[in-house]
């Protein structure tokens, strides 16, 4: 699978500068923005994509002249928030802090699909990404991946934590069962700041989860790192290996951040949001933040934002359904 760095080649960028100089040479749609704008985030407060979205609304805010909030609905893997923008009306008024668990693997975890995760939106832009990490409550007596997989054979069940039923934890843990070939049980919770309050009590021994929220956890010993899903090691944590050093190539698995939208948005508005979220992306003090969080800021036009969606449904979809996961 391509990372994410490899999005902004030297003909996409030169894309991104065409489509954003072709965005001001638009007429200006005056009545838009007028009031305010929500951007809905599929987790509950706390998590990784409810952090990017308050990141970005903060700066959006002042760029674009009228209030940006952020509407929380969580639930079914992403895709009752998904749903809810697929389902808005196409006036610039509400969007989808987009990643990867509502896009390419929530909805292929229920029995029917509930929306096309390409069509029923709008791609506007994409902010970054980030690895999963996976982690260990420090009683657990596991520093490492193999220490996962030897406990679940000595003793038949090794429990990990996610976000919830679907999250991008929740499937990261299911392929690892799948290619280590022992019983991991999932432990579900409502978002990762309640998952983050057992594994550090030991109610759980291992979780996995997007790295933005728990370095600080690693830096104090109440959380082991074990290792990032990542193809090459996280500036944040340089002494914890990768997976594909681990021997676990089909492992690597990163959350991308994105802001999409109904279907049938306007173009105009859709290359000047675009615009507008690179020129955040951009700001030296957004990338900082971003940097300090484990994620990697890729100022992208629309059309390899799109490509980029496809590529990660066609690749992910399918490795969910071969899992078996369902919700």
């Amino acid at each position: 699978m391509k990372i994410a760095a490899n999005l902004l080649s030297r003909r996409s960028a030169l894309q991104w500068a065409a489509a954003g100089a072709a965005a001001l040479a638009l007429p200006a749609r005056a009545a838009w923005p007028d009031k305010t704008i929500k951007i809905v985030v599929t987790f509950p407060p706390g998590g990784s994509s409810d952090v990017v979205a308050r990141l970005m609304s903060e700066q959006l805010t002042k760029k674009l002249g009228q209030p940006v909030v952020v509407d929380n609905k969580p639930g079914a893997g992403g895709t009752i928030g998904g749903a809810f923008v697929a389902q808005a009306v196409p006036d610039g008024y509400t969007f989808m802090l987009s990643n990867t668990t509502p896009i390419a693997l929530g909805p292929f975890t229920l029995e029917k699909l509930p929306y096309d995760p390409i069509e029923a939106f709008t791609h506007v832009s994409y902010l970054g990404s980030a690895p999963l990490v996976v982690m260990a409550n420090p009683k657990a007596n596991m520093t490492s991946m193999a220490d996962i997989e030897a406990a679940a054979r000595k003793t038949g069940r090794v429990d990990f934590g996610s976000g919830g039923p679907g999250s991008i934890g929740h499937i990261h843990g299911e392929l690892m069962k799948k290619a280590m070939g022992v019983n991991l049980q999932h432990v579900p919770y409502r978002g990762g700041a309640p998952m983050t309050t057992d594994l550090i009590a030991g109610v759980i021994p291992v979780a996995i989860d997007v790295i933005t929220s728990y370095v600080p956890f690693f830096k104090s010993g109440q959380i082991i790192p074990l290792a990032v899903t990542s193809n090459t090691r996280s500036p944040l944590m340089p002494d914890v290996p990768t997976v594909v050093e681990l021997g676990y190539r089909k492992l690597v698995l990163e959350n991308f951040f994105g802001l999409s939208g109904p279907p049938k948005l306007p173009a105009d508005m859709v290359a000047r949001l675009n615009v507008v979220c690179n020129e955040v992306l951009l700001m030296p003090e957004i990338k900082k933040k971003f940097a300090d969080l484990g994620i990697t800021a890729v100022p992208t036009n629309v059309a390899s934002f799109n490509s980029f969606v496809k590529e990660q449904v066609a690749v992910l979809g399918p490795a969910v359904k071969g899992a078996g996961v369902k919700i």
